[in-house]
Parts: C-alpha cells; sequence; structure tokens
C-alpha cells in the first residue's frame, strides 16, 4: 500500500508560507475521490474547497439536453472551487473525477477567511485563476477549430502533466463526453495513436508510451496552456518527461 497522501503533493498548498500554512493545516480533511464521483454539481451549494494530491478533476459543462463537454482539467496544481472567491456560492458547470485519487478539503470559511486577509493566498488565487481562464479560453478555440485527433492528444497531456504515472483508467465513452464527441470518433483517434505507439489501450487502460510524439501530434493549444500556467503558477516544479515507462508506479486505486 501507499503512503498516506500529504498536504504538500498539491502544489499550491505547498507553496503557502508557513503562517499560512499554520492557520490552514489543521482543518484540512482528506477525502478519497472515486472516478466518476461528483464534487460540485450545477447551481447546487459549494460547502468546501478541493486541493487534489494525485486526482484529476474535469468541470464541465452540462447542456439542457443532458449532452456535456469538458472546459478545464484540475489536478495537483490548483484547486476546485474559485468560484467561493469570486463571490459565488454555486457554480454553472459540474465538477467530476476523471482519474481516481485522493484531495484535501477545506470548508469554505476557512478559505474565504484567510483569502480576506489579502495575503500571499489572494496573490495565488488570482494568478491560479488567470491560468484556468487561459485552459478554458484555449479549450473553446480547440473544440471548434482542431481535430478530435488533436483534443485527444491535448487532453492526454493536460491530463499525464497532472499525474506522477503515465496511465490513466477509463472509457471510451467516458472520454467522448468529456471532449464532447461521439464514441466514434475517440475510438478512431485512439487506434491511430497506438498504432503509432504513442499509447496502449487495453480494458479502460490508456498508457502514454512516447510523451514527446503525444506532443508533437498535438495542436498548439497544449502548448499555449502549459507556457501560461508555467509563466502564472511559478510554484510548479518542473515536469518531468516520461522517458522509461517501466520506471512509472502502478496505481493504487482501481475504477470503482
Amino acid at each position: 500500500m501507499s503512503a498516506k497522501p500529504q498536504p504538500h503533493q498539491n502544489h499550491l498548498l505547498a507553496a503557502l508560507p508557513p503562517d499560512v500554512q499554520g492557520r490552514l493545516f489543521p482543518y484540512l480533511e482528506l477525502v478519497r475521490l472515486p472516478l466518476r464521483a461528483l464534487l460540485y454539481e450545477s447551481r447546487h451549494p459549494m460547502r468546501h474547497v478541493y486541493f487534489p494530491t494525485d486526482s484529476i478533476v474535469s468541470l464541465q459543462y452540462v447542456m439542457e439536453n443532458g449532452a456535456s463537454t469538458a472546459i478545464l482539467v484540475v489536478g495537483n496544481e490548483g484547486l476546485l472551487g474559485i468560484t467561493l472567491f469570486m463571490g459565488g456560492e454555486s457554480t454553472p458547470s459540474r465538477s467530476l473525477v476523471q482519474s481516481a485519487g485522493y484531495a484535501y478539503r477545506l470548508p469554505r470559511h476557512r478559505v474565504k477567511e484567510e483569502f480576506n486577509r489579502h495575503g500571499m493566498l489572494l496573490m495565488l488565487m488570482l494568478r491560479y485563476t488567470q491560468a484556468l481562464i487561459t485552459q478554458i479560453s484555449q479549450t473553446a478555440v480547440c473544440n471548434r477549430h482542431h481535430s478530435i485527433d488533436q483534443q485527444l492528444c491535448r487532453w492526454l497531456l493536460l491530463s499525464m502533466d497532472r499525474l506522477s504515472h503515465n496511465h490513466l483508467t477509463m472509457t471510451q465513452e467516458f472520454i467522448g463526453n468529456m471532449l464532447g464527441v461521439r464514441r466514434e470518433g475517440v475510438t478512431q483517434a485512439a487506434s491511430k495513436l497506438q498504432q503509432l505507439g504513442v499509447i496502449s489501450y487495453s480494458r479502460g487502460l490508456i498508457k502514454v508510451l512516447d510523451r514527446p510524439k503525444l506532443e508533437t501530434l498535438s495542436c498548439e493549444c497544449y502548448s499555449v496552456v502549459k507556457k501560461e500556467t508555467d509563466l502564472l503558477l511559478h510554484y510548479l516544479p518542473q515536469r518531468h518527461v516520461i522517458s522509461n515507462t517501466d520506471s512509472i508506479p502502478t496505481a493504487t486505486l482501481q475504477t470503482p
């Protein structure tokens, strides 16, 4: 069994100065996030802010007919719940776990209290919000102008940036819902990547085998988001490009 996730595995929490950590960390609660779990539902009150450690959560916009598409992904670089900092109590999107793992959560009043001190947390939140705006904007451009193949590459790269291993557990139907495209389109795109030796896909498990090649196949949208994220979120460690997949640890959480 792997060790219990620690708050410092979330890079935003780790970037806070000791005095801020001292005020917030005693109230952190570790929660397990199973695949497809809902953290926030559209228009429902938000009671906590979540800081992922080894999980990935996507924010999805759901249409009246039930169709949905992911507008951004959040992992160990940040948090879920920026609406609470911006004056709202709910969000029009829903937050769905796309890669199982853990997160620490804080009651909203604790976070708001620290935010209103106008200190380091405020500065980091403003930078993080700008990074998210960039990701949302680029996702809209990508969905309109680029192929499903390129969208899948972008989405895989953004996901890999937020994990310590090289694999995701999810079905092609689930990926289609994330991208807002038909399952058949995802099947064709994934098959092309598998034939090129970029990924392997079997029984819902996607492994990235050749990340440099994946980056060359992606559109410019990934590099735009990554450059802006690295510029704004200076607390992020240098992203490690996976070259030897045999050295990657096996995930400890399985699909429910």
